[in-house]
């Protein structure tokens, strides 16, 4: 399946060490193939900006269209 330029990315929080990201919430991620190839993800955090974090801490997932802009605004 073709990803298409306005289809967005998610992932779910899965530590508990890191104050700034809720374990078990999900997050949308943002390219950034710089980070991918040390091991990162550019995450929208609970702040509202994005910032890296090591790829370990999210598990990505698929996040049906229609539901996108709902989690996307959420920040």
């Amino acid at each position: 399946m073709k990803k298409t330029s306005s289809s967005k990315r998610f992932a779910i929080c899965v530590t508990d060490t890191e104050p700034d990201l809720v374990s078990r919430r999900v997050y949308q991620v943002l390219p950034d193939k710089s980070a991918a190839r040390s091991d990162y993800l550019r995450v929208v955090d609970e702040s509202g900006e994005d910032y890296l974090y090591p790829a370990h801490y999210f598990v990505r997932i698929r996040i049906p269209k229609a539901a996108q802009p709902r989690l996307a605004s959420r920040a």
